[in-house]
């Protein structure tokens, strides 16, 4: 009997390393493929032109790394102005919208008003109209304001969304009522509440929202396109279309390479950085309970 269940316990055993070596390898292959298009980007900008036109067949490494290409990526092309302008822009919106969505969430969270529920229903649909029309009717309304190639006709219409406010209405709802009617009895108002209780308890989810708005605003580019045709304005993800045709041309490989890696690295180094929280924030505000 003992010798039966130590087969059956040795034979458990090898089945679980067996899995675990298999996941690990389709993990390890998986990453491979996520990960190969970063190292290739940033090998390509270290090549030099000439070497890269040279080679016949793709190598994978070179002995005779260069930066010149990203010297070339800063003076070929206003490619600071181009990073300034999406600072600006991403900084701003992301701000603008945090307070917007805070205090719509908290509206329809905690406080209690005529055909609250109907309002959030037919807020909700507009998730179901399509961006293409939104965004036809913005520039008609951005172009009547006057305010084409301006940083407020950038921002102003991207300053809400209907699925963040959602997404924090969600956890707030997650706060019990009893922590805000104790507030209310202690004489705290709507508006202290809301900065001094709620907004602690679901800082997770505001920093993925606002980890998440920062990365759309950075690679926004319908819009920027549609909204601006001066330089002046010219947001990184134009800049790109702009360094193409009229920067390094288009079979300056490398030195393209080189300006995608360097408009690549902040959001990279942000998401690295904080991805605990989105993590975290993603799954408060999926969870109820």
């Amino acid at each position: 009997m003992e010798q039966d269940y130590s087969q059956i316990r040795k034979s458990a055993l090898w089945h679980d390393r067996l899995r675990s070596a298999v996941t690990y390898l389709l993990l390890t292959v998986w990453a491979f493929l996520v990960l190969f298009p970063f190292y290739w980007m940033i090998l390509t900008s270290l090549k030099s032109y000439g070497s890269y036109n040279a080679e016949h067949t793709p190598a994978f490494f070179t002995l005779t790394p260069t930066l010149q290409n990203y010297r070339d990526a800063f003076t070929a092309v206003p490619l600071a102005r181009y990073l300034m302008n999406t600072v600006v822009f991403t900084v701003v919106t992301t701000a603008l919208m945090l307070v917007v969505i805070t205090l719509s969430a908290f509206a329809f969270a905690r406080l209690e008003f005529g055909g609250k529920r109907l309002v959030f229903t037919l807020f909700l649909s507009l998730m179901m109209i399509p961006n293409e029309l939104v965004i036809i009717t913005n520039f008609v309304t951005i172009t009547n304001l006057d305010l084409r190639n301006t940083f407020p006709g950038l921002i102003l219409p991207s300053v809400t969304s209907v699925f963040y406010i959602y997404l924090l209405k969600e956890n707030f709802e997650q706060v019990p009522d009893e922590l805000y009617r104790a507030a209310k009895v202690d004489g705290t108002s709507d508006l202290k509440y809301l900065c001094r209780v709620l907004i602690p308890i679901c800082r997770p989810t505001l920093i993925t929202v606002t980890i998440l708005k920062v990365i759309e605003c950075w690679n926004s580019y319908v819009w920027p396109r549609l909204i601006t045709d001066d330089p002046g304005y010219y947001l990184v993800s134009n800049g790109i279309q702009e360094i193409r045709e009229n920067g390094f041309g288009r079979e300056n490989i490398p030195a393209m390479m080189a300006a995608v890696v360097v408009i690549s690295v902040p959001l990279i180094a942000l998401f690295l950085l904080f991805r605990g929280k989105v993590m975290e924030g993603v799954s408060r505000g999926g969870t109820k309970g």
